[in-house]
């Protein structure tokens, strides 16, 4: 069983991590989220621009008053505690180091803030920058550092206080994709070892997918799904989930093996449902044809016109409208051959066992 320090008596006590009510009220803007993660759990909050995420992130710092609701961190209420006595490490988008003062100082910050003598700080720093991996930059200047390296410098800073809360706002998108894939490795295997709380703020589903624990997705300021990265893919509950995850989502009501959407046509399926039921595949399971198929062994098939074309990835999308709107991926050659553009019909078919029905 995990022991932390008690924030109320300064005893060791049994870890309980963050127990969030969060009610916010911005004019017209309304943010209520309810949120618990675990010691040593890292939770993604994933939406929309505009959904409330950073918001949330705020409101956890201590930078944001709650209108309504609870904070508590391994059992203390936080309410009221200002964002500087919080046992919190941010690190922000933009890193916010202090461009003044080394890569060294910069970490030996919060020590020196929680207490520590000039010494001993920066000995805590040295010891922060060198499980950074960069030791070597020490004495560097902000402006001196590449991307990857300040953002190593902003997690060695918010680290060096042993936070039992980390908040992490959009940590890799200031980084060009290249370091972006050797930075999101390294945090992982930081954030692996992180013992307390750890909540990332993201736009960006690989981010998610590949950092987090568990997935809590906010849309209009109000949790609308959370799980597992795998479940949360698998299981879409919104149109927004399903465009990030790169499924075709609909909505309707099982009888048996027939799904009947709210508008639209029917999907065949190898579930066996009962009621109301999401349908989703990917647009890798789609085959388009110029005329309409014979023999086919789809037993799902819908007329359709081309909307729209774009490279996505290695591959053509088709965007279609018609009996069934959806997106449809192929080869470039297979578009070519199909002679697509927008305005063409098609036909487009999918397996049933290429679909997945599941309760709504």
């Amino acid at each position: 069983m995990t022991e932390t320090y008690d924030l109320r008596t300064g005893t060791e006590s049994e870890a309980d991590g963050l127990d969030a009510h969060l009610v916010v009220d911005r004019g017209a803007f309304r943010l209520d989220v309810a949120l618990t993660v675990a010691p040593g759990e890292v939770v993604a909050l994933l939406g929309p621009n505009g959904a409330g995420k950073t918001t949330a992130l705020r409101a956890l710092a201590g930078l944001v008053p709650l209108a309504d609701g609870h904070l508590r961190l391994d059992g203390a209420e936080l309410d009221r505690t200002p964002p500087e006595s919080r046992p919190v490490g941010v690190v922000f988008q933009d890193y916010l180091l202090f461009p003044h003062l080394s890569a060294l100082d910069n970490v030996a910050f919060g020590p020196r803030c929680h207490g520590a003598t000039k010494a001993e700080a920066r000995t805590q720093a040295a010891a922060w920058l060198d499980r950074m991996g960069l030791s070597a930059h020490g004495s560097a200047k902000p402006r001196k550092l590449s991307g990857g390296q300040a953002q190593r410098v902003a997690l060695a800073r918010a680290l060096a206080t042993n936070p039992r809360l980390l908040l992490l706002d959009e940590p890799l998108a200031a980084l060009d994709a290249r370091t972006r894939l050797e930075i999101r490795a390294q945090l992982r295997r930081h954030l692996a070892d992180f013992e307390a709380v750890a909540v990332l703020v993201t736009h960006d589903p690989l981010d998610a997918m590949v950092l987090a624990d568990r997935l809590v997705v906010v849309e209009h300021g109000q949790v609308v799904q959370e799980g597992t990265p795998a479940h949360t893919a698998r299981h879409p509950r919104t149109d927004y989930i399903a465009q990030l995850v790169g499924l075709n989502l609909y909505r309707g009501d099982a009888d048996g093996h027939t799904v009947r959407l709210d508008e639209g046509p029917a999907i065949t399926t190898t579930e066996d449902l009962t009621g109301p039921v999401f349908v989703a595949f990917p647009p890798s399971s789609v085959t388009l044809f110029r005329q309409r198929p014979t023999g086919a062994s789809a037993r799902n098939l819908w007329r359709c016109e081309v909307a729209g074309l774009e490279t996505h990835g290695d591959q053509i999308r088709a965007d279609l409208t018609g009996e069934l709107p959806l997106a449809a991926d192929l080869t470039t050659a297979a578009a070519a051959e199909l002679g697509l553009h927008p305005g063409a019909e098609v036909w487009a078919t999918v397996k049933a066992i290429q679909t997945h029905a599941y309760a709504a």
